[in-house]
């Protein structure tokens, strides 16, 4: 009963920032799927960004994408574009936007959307026995941390 009520109050929770943030339900794409405005108005980190990109439990963007500035870090995909000067290729607001939700960029793309809490399509409980009850799930990221990936990938230039 204690996951559960930790389970809604997380589910109930995601679609409000804290203070300072733009909730996922709130943030502003463009026709083009950028987003100009910081989740946070808080600089990212480009550190943690990185940590956040090999993390397996987070945002895992090296099991699509190949860059070298993260060349230690093992198993790169081919899934996706290599980021090698992704920061040449995009601006910060369109990184943002297609880190956010990158469907917004580029429709019928396999790369998760980050900062989304509805829409999901999900298999039934006939599947996996497990499908959430609510329309509303936590986002994989926090505004942060799309901040931190973002201010990262700035960061990689050819």
């Amino acid at each position: 009963m204690k996951t559960l009520a930790l389970s809604l109050t997380a589910i109930l929770t995601a679609g409000i920032a804290t203070a300072g943030e733009v909730a996922p339900l709130d943030v502003k794409y463009d026709e083009y799927g950028a987003v100009e405005q910081s989740l946070t108005g808080v600089p990212g980190n480009p550190e943690n960004g990185a940590k956040v990109m090999v993390n397996r439990g987070k945002g895992n963007c090296i099991a699509c994408h190949e860059t070298t500035v993260l060349k230690d870090s093992p198993f790169h995909g081919e899934v996706g574009p290599p980021l090698d000067g992704v920061a040449d290729r995009w601006t910060e607001a369109e990184l943002r936007g297609i880190v956010a939700n990158a469907k917004m960029a580029f429709e019928g793309t396999v790369m998760p959307s980050f900062y989304k809490v509805n829409g999901y399509i999900r298999p039934g409980d006939g599947y996996t026995g497990k499908a959430a009850k609510s329309e509303m799930l936590p986002p994989l990221l926090t505004a942060q941390e799309i901040e931190d990936v973002v201010a990262f990938l700035m960061t990689i230039k050819e």
